[in-house]
């Protein structure tokens, strides 16, 4: 029998392995019934689904590696990092699925949001008030109307997987659905900032760096809290406080 491995658990959802098989199981039910549907209408390499049993949905492991991982240089070649930048150019490009997604938040949302964050932040001595004001600064230029596109919602660096510079699949959909497509390479992008030039290639449109930039900001003002209660430490090297440190 295989060995069963937990590869994430925390009070909101878990997924285990069991050989080439992921189980996830999550308390929001709503969360597994968007990625099956997005995994349906993405144009591009997914998982497949293989059963889905409220709370429980199983999908096959994707071939290859991680283009790369939070905190720890990126093994991956720049073809394959371009290769990512062209991938999520065509989720971009395809028709909107009829639902809202984590990147859908309106600039009137996302700040009431960021603001409560901060507020938090700086009360309770996590992270130092000059660190957190001028990154809630840099994240004003994310605070903006945008276009919608078909959007991942979730796409870290772990979450694309390549062999060679071959995209083999996209995983963890749970979030995907109308949003803004900078929040997506910001997204892919956070913490590896040596290779946002490269996926920029690959994605092969003009994108405003400065709004990329802010969604790093913003994304790492909202996070903090929530890995921290979570069992994360968005404190270790490579990690969320270092990209707010690094717009000081």
């Amino acid at each position: 029998m295989d060995e069963v491995k937990v590869v994430v658990a925390h009070s909101e959802r878990a997924t285990l392995r069991v050989g080439d098989v992921f189980l996830k199981v999550d308390a929001d039910q709503v969360r597994i019934d968007v990625e099956v549907r997005a995994v349906a209408l993405a144009p591009v390499p997914t998982p497949e689904v293989l059963w889905h049993k409220p709370p429980v949905l199983a999908i096959a492991a994707v071939p290859g590696t991680a283009l790369g991982h939070l905190g720890e240089p990126s093994t991956a070649s720049p073809a394959a990092w371009v290769a990512a930048g062209a991938a999520v150019r065509r989720l971009h490009d395809a028709p909107l699925p009829p639902w809202p997604g984590r990147g859908g938040r309106g600039p009137d949302e996302l700040a009431a949001e960021l603001d409560g964050e901060c507020e938090w932040l700086v009360r309770n001595g996590v992270l130092p008030g000059d660190l957190v004001t001028r990154n809630r600064k840099v994240a004003e230029a994310a605070l903006r109307p945008w276009t919608p596109a078909f959007t991942h919602g979730d796409l870290q660096v772990d979450h694309v997987f390549v062999d060679g510079e071959e995209i083999t699949g996209i995983i963890d959909w749970s979030e995907a659905g109308q949003g803004d497509a900078l929040f997506d390479l910001a997204i892919l992008t956070l913490g590896h900032e040596e290779h946002l030039g490269d996926v920029i290639a690959g994605y092969g449109a003009d994108v405003d760096l400065d709004v990329i930039r802010a969604w790093w900001s913003l994304r790492s003002l909202l996070g903090v809290r929530w890995l921290v209660e979570h069992g994360f430490d968005p404190f270790a090297p490579g990690c969320e406080v270092d990209v707010l440190r690094a717009r000081l």
